[in-house]
């Protein structure tokens, strides 16, 4: 049994399958996530502070190839992005619950939201954007990466 001859192995291998269920709070909008997250962003920008009701959203971006619907009945609504590129934003038509987003910018990552998931065990996010509109009072861990609006863009690897 490959588990006992390398646990690493075996524990690496349980993560990659790992499926999370996130859901609205009526439980009418439901998707599953495969494998781990690609990243996990705190977004401090005032279109996430509206939407969210909250002093920040906490973005969980899946490649899109790992999402997939178990229940959905969506509604959406369609807004550009501070950098101009617009975002599809999926929600529950009976409760209003955001759970997830298809940012136009980054065509192969879909965005769900961290609370969706209902798992206090969840990976914090590694990364806080747009913090120069962040809440004042609000004090971020000292190793997380910090931009004031968004990170630069990767390079293409050759």
């Amino acid at each position: 049994m490959i588990g006992r001859e390398n646990p690493g192995f075996a524990q690496t291998v349980e993560a990659c399958m790992r499926t999370r269920t996130a859901r609205c709070h009526c439980g009418q909008l439901e998707i599953r996530c495969t494998g781990e997250p690609r990243k996990i962003s705190l977004c401090h920008c005032t279109d996430c502070q509206r939407r969210t009701g909250s002093a920040f959203s906490v973005a969980v971006f899946f490649s899109r190839d790992r999402v997939g619907s178990a229940r959905a009945v969506t509604r959406t609504f369609v807004r550009e992005s501070a950098r101009g590129f617009p975002v599809t934003f999926h929600f529950c038509g009976a409760c209003g619950s955001n759970v997830f987003w298809e940012p136009q910018r980054l065509p192969d990552l879909v965005g769900v939201a961290i609370g969706a998931f209902a798992d206090p065990d969840f990976p914090r996010p590694q990364q806080s954007v747009w913090t120069k509109d962040k809440h004042r009072w609000l004090e971020l861990p000292h190793d997380m990466a910090v931009y004031e609006l968004t990170p630069p863009p990767r390079r293409a690897q050759e």
